[in-house]
């Protein structure tokens, strides 16, 4: 995302009014980031993540009528443009693992250091992803063995390279962040795009994320 000559937008959901209060005057003080919005609930933040249009958002995890990984997954479903952050107080596999399948660009512990955030901030602004593709990889294989698991009717319609690029758009990427991966054409990743979406009977590219994310078990895991 291109952010060069104007500061990069960010809004702040966390449900404490304190954590919003310093997380803006740690942001605003790094200078090139400007706070447009602020949310302390699911609703919420849809709402005026909707209405702002940030580029980034910081989403705390557990929000006080729900979680913020549903909150993630509507915004980016609304505007696929913006990246958001995942906040949590601890390490948890399943949140980091349904926030990926939110599409969310990063997953950071409140404990960071105020300029680790802004880094973080600044990168995914530009396009990167925080998440090591170690974890990735980790998080595909999961997919592939619910997937397996749940023997889904309509998952079961993809080749092993659309479930590869769904695991992957799952995970926030575009089509030229695909094709790199994959040794792909952006063209190619598109048509494969348009097929998954065919075969899983959606029409957006978030739809067929939530698909995958509602449709994929891990028992025993």
């Amino acid at each position: 995302m291109e952010t060069t000559g104007r500061p990069i937008e960010v809004m702040i959901v966390d449900d404490h009014e304190v954590v919003r209060e310093g997380i803006r005057a740690m942001l605003e003080a790094a200078g090139g980031i400007a706070v447009r919005g602020e949310a302390g609930g699911v609703a919420e933040a849809v709402e005026v993540a909707n209405r702002v249009r940030p580029d980034v958002v910081v989403m705390d995890v557990r929000l006080i009528d729900g979680s913020g990984i549903e909150a993630c997954r509507e915004i980016r479903a609304r505007r696929p443009d913006t990246k958001v952050i995942m906040l949590t107080s601890f390490a948890d596999d399943e949140a980091l693992f349904a926030s990926l399948m939110a599409g969310a660009a990063g997953y950071v512990l409140k404990q960071i250091r105020s300029n680790d955030l802004v880094r973080s901030i600044r990168a995914v602004a530009a396009g990167q992803s925080l998440l090591d593709p170690a974890v990735t990889g980790a998080v595909l294989d999961r997919l592939r063995k619910g997937k397996h698991l749940m023997r889904d009717e309509k998952l079961a319609r993809l080749s092993p390279q659309e479930e590869r690029i769904l695991g992957l758009v799952a995970g926030g990427k575009t089509n030229k962040e695909i094709g790199e991966a994959l040794g792909l054409a952006e063209k190619t990743v598109k048509n494969y795009v348009s097929s998954i979406l065919t075969k899983l009977e959606v029409s957006r590219r978030a739809e067929a994320a939530a698909y995958l994310a509602r449709h994929t078990a891990t028992p025993g895991t």
